[in-house]
């Protein structure tokens, strides 16, 4: 079954690393294969880092946009996800950070990546330009 995107005038997706931009009306895009996608909205640039949440991000981000499991990504990912535990002001974001890594250890990167998004540990937004 395909995954149907919905685009915007001008929205991009990042597809197995390829930047999609969207042309000057809505648009739909099909995709019948496995791939990893990103939309605009979801990904964060190095220069808009402002938090080590943000930072975290960023590496799972760059390990599910790569597609590793090991290696030099994975390593900073991890490392990341255990500054942000070390952060963590109380019980309750330990939990969120646990849960992401959790996810990010199974393999399940993408989960993870939600998982920032919906438990509040920052904000998205920053792909006002991807190129």
């Amino acid at each position: 079954m395909p995954l149907k995107l919905s685009l915007k005038p001008g929205e991009a997706v990042v597809v197995n690393g390829a930047v999609i931009r969207n042309g000057e009306r809505r648009g739909t895009l099909l995709l019948e294969t496995k791939a990893r996608i990103l939309r605009e909205r979801d990904i964060i640039f190095p220069d808009r880092i402002r938090t080590q949440a943000e930072a975290a991000y960023f590496a799972v981000m760059q390990l599910y946009l790569t597609g590793e499991t090991d290696g030099a990504v994975f390593d900073t990912c991890i490392a990341a996800l255990a500054d942000l535990m070390e952060e963590a002001p109380d019980q309750a974001s330990r939990d969120k950070v646990l849960d992401i890594t959790r996810a990010v250890a199974a393999g399940q990167i993408y989960r993870g990546l939600g998982a920032f998004r919906k438990l509040g540990l920052m904000e998205t937004g920053g792909g006002a330009h991807v190129s």
